[in-house]
């Protein structure tokens, strides 16, 4: 029996970033069966082999332990909720999005990256999972950019990447972090006021750095999520990229405050918070699906990655 602390080992096991998939069988009366899993793995290419991990809790599991074909569907950016419905959904999750069989009845879905259609290879018993070892019997690739997640959040590298593009010579470039614990959040309490950690940044496309080594001046113990939103704040002449982050367990709880995320205070907050994004922000932290902003302080986009084909 392990020692660990499961919540903080599922935590520290959280920070590496993944891709999301949907692995898709039959059970044996034909009716098709899918779960999401981060837990995926390329083993050879001669032979070609793949490698999921069924836990032993899903309500499709002994169709997984028997099953002698099965098919991973590699998520694409825009597949967000696809991936939530085989996470959490109880109804008929393949009534709620656009798939195919391939020829041997298994799922594929569509608009993912990519699909592999896969023989049991070998199957290995693990703790409180299974390893599926497939062979790959034949696969498609779309050649999109894969959805990505870590720790509780989705993130897209090509929206990223869109807010790094550059800004003009006068603009300040402005970092800020939303560092989030147990439903509350992290705020300094300034001489001038309550503000969000926030740092100046000499070059936009170094943000994540600025921001993470100015965390750990403050002596703020968290790790850094995706990009939540990028936007220009025309009064202030500042360009403002703003990370979710989470905060450690180690975190001694120095330097900072923690607030309530549904407080009304936090939509009051200087800049470089704003409170319609702060608003944003609290109604996403309560559904649990969050999105990236780019824009300026009044309107914008909000990329929540919804499902392309759903």
């Amino acid at each position: 029996m392990s020692e660990f602390d499961p919540k903080a080992l599922r935590s520290a096991l959280a920070s590496y970033m993944t891709g999301v998939t949907v692995v898709t069988a039959l059970s044996p009366s034909g009716e098709p069966v899918g779960f999401t899993a981060n837990s995926f793995t390329s083993v050879s290419l001669d032979p070609p082999l793949l490698l999921v991990c069924p836990g032993k809790h899903l309500s499709s599991f002994d169709v997984f332990a028997s099953a002698q074909k099965f098919a991973v569907n590699i998520l694409a950016e825009g597949q967000e909720q696809v991936s939530n419905i085989f996470a959490s959904s109880k109804e008929d999750r393949f009534a709620q999005i656009s798939w195919h069989p391939n020829k041997h009845g298994c799922p594929l879905i569509d608009g993912a990256a990519a699909q592999f259609s896969c023989d049991l290879h070998q199957a290995v018993e693990a703790g409180d999972h299974l390893i599926l070892i497939g062979q790959i019997t034949n696969f498609h690739n779309a050649t999109k950019p894969g959805l990505g997640y870590c720790r509780d959040g989705y993130f897209s590298l090509s929206q990223e990447r869109r807010s790094e593009a550059p800004v003009t010579k006068d603009t300040k470039i402005v970092a800020a972090a939303l560092v989030e614990h147990e439903g509350h959040l992290c705020v300094l309490n300034k001489t001038d006021g309550h503000h969000l950690p926030s740092v100046h940044v000499a070059d936009r496309a170094g943000a994540r750095t600025a921001m993470a080594n100015q965390l750990a001046q403050l002596k703020i113990s968290a790790e850094l999520g995706p990009v939540y939103s990028v936007f220009d704040d025309s009064e202030e002449a500042t360009h403002v990229t703003v990370f979710r982050a989470r905060l450690n367990a180690d975190a001694d709880g120095s330097g900072f405050e923690l607030w309530p995320i549904g407080s009304s205070a936090l939509t009051e907050l200087p800049a470089p918070a704003n409170s319609a994004m702060m608003r944003r922000y609290q109604q996403e932290y309560r559904n649990n699906q969050f999105g990236l902003y780019i824009g300026d302080a009044v309107r914008g986009e909000v990329h929540h990655t919804e499902p392309t084909n759903a």
